[in-house]
C-alpha cells in the first residue's frame, strides 16, 4: 500500500502522475471557492498531476479532459483522496 492512500491530502501534496478524487475545497474565501468551482473543481471529480514548472509553481493538472494551471497556494486548499 502506498503512503498516500487512505488519508485526506491536498493537491499540493501529490507528485507528477498521481491521480486523486476531490473531496473538499477548504477555503474561507467565497470568491476563491466560486472561482475554483467554475473551473470544474468539484467534489467527486478526478484529477491528475501532469506537470510542475521548474521552480515548483504553478502546477498543471488534468481535470475533466482539459489541462488547468493552478498556483501551489490554491492547490493547498483542495482536499483529495489518492486513487489508482
Amino acid at each position: 500500500m502506498n503512503e498516500f492512500q487512505d488519508r485526506l491530502l491536498y493537491l499540493s501534496d501529490l507528485n507528477v502522475g498521481m491521480k486523486a478524487r476531490i473531496k473538499k475545497i477548504d477555503t474561507p474565501n467565497p470568491i476563491l471557492k466560486r472561482r475554483l468551482l467554475e473551473m470544474g473543481i468539484t467534489r467527486g471529480t478526478e484529477v491528475e498531476i501532469k506537470k510542475v514548472s521548474p521552480l515548483g509553481d504553478p502546477v498543471d493538472i488534468l481535470i475533466r479532459g482539459y489541462e488547468l494551471c493552478l498556483r501551489k497556494e490554491d492547490l493547498k486548499m483542495i482536499g483529495v483522496e489518492v486513487i489508482q
